[in-house]
Parts: structure tokens; sequence; C-alpha cells
């Protein structure tokens, strides 16, 4: 679902910022705002991004290989950091660039004075209608969380992209907008240096945020806590499994969860007992978070001696230490 939803948003935004980009340079073009011009690149770079969102979902569904055998899922992560780094130099050092080359040069917007404020009008309507689809997709999934954390903890990264993106237009549409009228109104072109500067600025803080959130996604993150819950109830409600020793949980992809686990199980009569309960646990896991795909189960006996002979850790089964003649284990101070 979060993917599909992805590749709307992201045709929608596609879309909006293709057009959007053309009357903007023809705007510059005309008028020789910078705002214009800034604002022109911001386009064509959000309009790249996306075509690397698309990419990068394309190539996530490549089958896994010998050299690759966990799949290639994680290539969605991979183009949402380039995603950032594009909109890191491309929109947002060339508008502080273009902002530092305006002030140095003042002068006011001298012809078709009136075109880049119709032009912007008319772009933070079509980037609200993109926004407003980037909006509607991530309800699907967003449920009861906030924004904030809907874009920190979401796997898939397109919508939190998308979402990021067209915020950051619109806000820096608003910001043009501003720079635009203030120099037609006083004829001073510092206004339209000022409003360049603030979309780089702002484009350099959602470029910041995105490789932030997107780092954490390429370095490996581990299920919500629900979905720890909810796979721990599923590995012990059955008499297969007496307790969890210790489990790990890693997105292989937006849409693929590994689970592994040590678990501590009853004293089977045979290894074909011991299999089929093992298959048993992996259904009910699977039912209980689909995504979980990938599961690892290792079989262990539990003891609470062995337990606390080892690191301190439940997760280590102990070797028992050998005893000398007196019964106790060796190597241990003597009360």
């Amino acid at each position: 679902m979060s993917a599909n939803g992805g590749t709307k948003a992201i045709v929608a935004a596609l879309l909006a910022n293709v057009g959007i980009a053309v009357t903007k340079f023809i705007a510059f073009l005309l008028s020789g705002s910078s705002s214009m011009l800034a604002e022109a690149v911001h386009s064509v770079a959000d309009s790249g991004n996306q075509g690397l969102l698309l990419l990068g979902g394309k190539r996530a569904k490549r089958a896994a290989t010998p050299e690759h055998p966990f799949g290639y899922g994680r290539e969605r992560y991979i183009y949402a950091f380039i995603v950032s780094i594009v909109l890191f130099s491309i929109g947002g050092l060339f508008a502080l660039y273009e902002a530092y080359h305006k002030w140095h040069h003042k002068g006011g917007i001298e012809s078709w004075q009136w075109l880049p404020v119709a032009v912007l009008v008319a772009a933070i309507i079509m980037e609200s209608f993109s926004f407003r689809t980037a909006i509607k997709e991530s309800n699907q999934i967003r449920g009861n969380q906030s924004w904030v954390r809907f874009i920190r903890r979401a796997k898939a990264p397109e919508l939190p992209v998308v979402l990021l993106e067209d915020f950051g237009a619109l806000i820096g549409l608003v910001f043009a907008l501003f720079g635009v009228t203030m120099t037609l109104i006083t004829g001073n072109g510092e206004w339209d240096a000022a409003g360049t500067a603030m979309i780089g600025i702002l484009l350099v803080v959602i470029a910041v945020v995105l490789a932030i959130e997107t780092k954490s996604l390429l370095l490996g993150e581990g299920a919500e806590a629900s979905d720890v819950a909810a796979i721990e109830r599923a590995v012990t409600d059955g008499p297969e499994v007496e307790r969890i020793i210790h489990m790990k949980t890693l997105y292989l992809g937006p849409e693929e969860l590994m689970v592994a686990a040590k678990i501590a199980v009853p004293e089977w009569e045979s290894a074909h007992d011991l299999a089929r309960g093992i298959n048993a646990v992996e259904a009910r896991i699977r039912a209980a978070v689909p995504i979980a795909r990938v599961i690892y189960l290792e079989p262990d006996v539990y003891s609470v001696a062995a337990a606390k002979a080892g690191t301190g850790a439940a997760a280590d089964t102990a070797v028992p230490q050998p005893q000398d003649a007196s019964g106790e284990a060796a190597g241990r101070p003597g009360g």
C-alpha cells in the first residue's frame, strides 16, 4: 500500500514540478528576477528528485541474487539519500549563491514586472494540488501518528520525501512572492535577493533533515515497538516455545522485515517434531506481522543457572563449567 501510494504522490509531484519549472524559467528570462531563477532551479531539482525516487522504486523490485541474497529493497533508501544531496547542492546552495550575486548587483525588475507575481501565484496553486495528493496518500498509512513522527519513523522513504519537498516548495514560493512583490513596490533588488536567500536556507534545512532520516534507514532500523510486541506474542503463544532468549529485527526494505531469534524449546522426541513446531511459530509470526518475510529461529534449551553463569545477558546460553572434586565449579572462589 505504501509503495503504490508513494508512486502516485511522486508522479503527481513530478508532473506539477515540470510544468512549474518551465513557467518559472520563462518568467525569469522575461523579468530577470533572481527569486524566479532560484525557484526555477528548485523545481528542476525537485523534478530530478522525483525521477530518482521512481528509479529507486523500480530497481528495488529486482529479485535477490547470490551476491545480494536479501534482495535490493534498501535501494529505495539509497536513492532517497541521493535526493537529499541533490536538494542541498543544486537547490539550496545555488539559491544562496544567486542571492549573494543579486545582493552585490542590485537592480529591480524592469520588464514584465508583474509576470513573476502571476507565475508564482499559479505555481502555488499547482503545488498545492501536489501537496494535497501527498497528504492524502500519507494519511492512508499514517494512522494516529503526528506528522513529525510519521516523517521520522516511516520505513518507505518516498512519501516523507515528497511531503517535505512539496512543503518546502510551497514555503519557497511564498518567500519568492514576498521578495518579488517587495522589489516591485520599492524598486530595490535587495528584497529579491533576500527572498532568494530565504529559499536557499529553507532548502538546505530540508535537505539536512532528509539526509539524517535516510541515513538512519541506510544504517538499518528495527521493527516498531508494536510490531516487536506482536512478534513476541506470536512466538510464545503456543506450546512450541517456552520463552524467547533473545530476538532482533531488521528492515531489509520498506516492506520486508527480517526476524532472528534464539528460542527456548521443550525437549522434543524427534527432530521432525521440533521442525514442525518451528514452522508453526513462523506461521504465527507471519500472520501477526505480514511484512516479516525472512525469519530465522534458533532452538535452544534455556537454563536459569546457565544464563547467570554467562555474561549477564539472557541472550547467552553459558557452557557448564567443569567441577572439581568438591562439586564446585572450577575457577569459582570458594566460600
